[in-house]
């Protein structure tokens, strides 16, 4: 018998554990509520060219997160930054408009947000001297996911965008046509 109690203590336990984290209780983390990803417009880059890198985030269903443009001052905005390398110049990132939508924690306020699929748009320029071959531009997004009831904690999540850059006599091609159109 006195066996049994410390495996039954351990049980319940591990039951107390398992119902208190987030698995057990079904609150996702909020690094898995959003899912970005970053398209540039034009693979390869020419020297000399402007372009845009697109960054999509795809929102979990019954999630939003809220937009740059926030309703109230205590309300965590979307923010996007980028770490430009040399050769590169960054101009000021898009961010869309979001929608106006009443929660039950909001007290009849309604709230600015992205839900479902939003893509930010950040324009480049690729300089005379920047390098040749596969670049990166690392970013980090800002961003605090709820649900119509709960917020979770703001994270940070790393985003990185790949294209080549070769020289100005070759030509550009447009990329991720799904994202981009053609002007």
């Amino acid at each position: 018998m006195n066996r049994r109690i410390p495996r039954f203590a351990a049980s319940l336990l591990a039951a107390a554990l398992f119902l208190s984290s987030p698995a057990g209780s079904q609150t996702p983390s909020g690094k898995d509520v959003v899912a970005p990803e970053a398209y540039a417009s034009h693979d390869p880059v020419a020297r000399g060219m402007s372009f845009q890198v697109a960054v999509v985030l795809k929102i979990r269903s019954g999630f939003h997160v809220n937009a740059r443009e926030v309703t109230e001052d205590y309300l965590i905005p979307t923010d996007l930054r980028a770490e430009i390398p040399a050769g590169f110049k960054l101009g000021a990132v898009a961010y869309p408009k979001g929608t106006l939508q009443n929660f039950t924690f909001s007290k009849n306020k309604q709230l600015n947000v992205y839900s479902g699929s939003v893509t930010l748009l950040l324009p480049l320029t690729v300089l005379a001297t920047a390098p040749l071959g596969t670049q990166h531009i690392p970013m980090k997004l800002r961003y605090q996911a709820c649900s119509t009831e709960i917020c979770l904690p703001p994270v940070t999540k790393e985003v990185d965008a790949t294209f080549n850059v070769v020289s100005a006599t070759s030509a550009a091609k447009l990329a991720n046509p799904q994202i981009f159109s053609p002007k």
